[in-house]
């Protein structure tokens, strides 16, 4: 893909939603951080069901911890892996007290280094806490990425690599956004909504689909 139709790509996503951001419900860095480890294998829909009684109840380090361990299970039991997920947690919590003064590190490395958070996790927290210009390849970037050419890569790392590469600077921020959501109402797996999409004209995919 040349990087003039790679521009438009992008010009069309920002028109149609000039402030994407993620769906999951959150009001502080702590908040998103808890909601991100409890969505892995989850849908947001059942993590905001979750995590909207949950953070009444606890939405700080030192108020997860009060809870204990059954306390944080009885709040998310709904979804899925919820005792793994609690004790990840539970021992981030542990951690952001003695390391980090409670607040959630901006570093890669200090994020990557608390239990449950992986690299596409310290993506989402560092893009959308803190506004850095990364892009967590989730299922749905790696399948628009490589459907419709924009940056087709053998696995998450090189599609990350090479969007961070390819995307201009100027989409960068919210490319995660525009990607992800892309991926999960239009561009989904088993069929794509080819007619409704406002960049089936410059997508590279083979195989577009037609009205019914």
């Amino acid at each position: 893909m040349n990087p003039s139709k790679r521009r438009k790509i992008f010009e069309r996503l920002r028109a149609a939603n000039p402030n994407p951001t993620t769906e999951l419900a959150y009001r502080t860095p702590f908040e998103l951080l808890v909601s991100v480890v409890l969505s892995a294998q989850a849908t947001d829909k059942s993590v905001n069901l979750a995590t909207e009684k949950l953070y009444r109840r606890a939405n700080t380090p030192e108020g997860i911890l009060a809870l204990g361990m059954e306390g944080l299970i009885g709040h998310i039991r709904t979804i899925g892996l919820y005792r793994s997920k609690a004790k990840h947690i539970l021992e981030t919590c542990r951690l952001l007290l003695e390391r980090h003064g409670g607040e959630v590190p901006q570093s890669r490395e200090a994020l990557e280094a608390l239990p449950g958070v992986g690299r596409k996790t310290a993506n989402v927290i560092l893009n959308t806490a803190f506004g850095h210009p990364t892009i967590a390849v989730d299922t749905h970037i790696f399948r628009v990425a490589n459907r419709t050419g924009i940056a087709p890569g053998k696995d998450v790392r090189e599609v990350e690599e090479k969007l961070l590469k390819l995307v201009p600077e100027e989409f960068r921020k919210d490319a995660h956004h525009w990607l992800i959501l892309h991926g999960r109402y239009v561009c989904k797996a088993r069929k794509p909504d080819c007619p409704r999409c406002v960049i089936r004209d410059l997508c590279e995919f083979r195989g577009k689909t037609k009205e019914d």
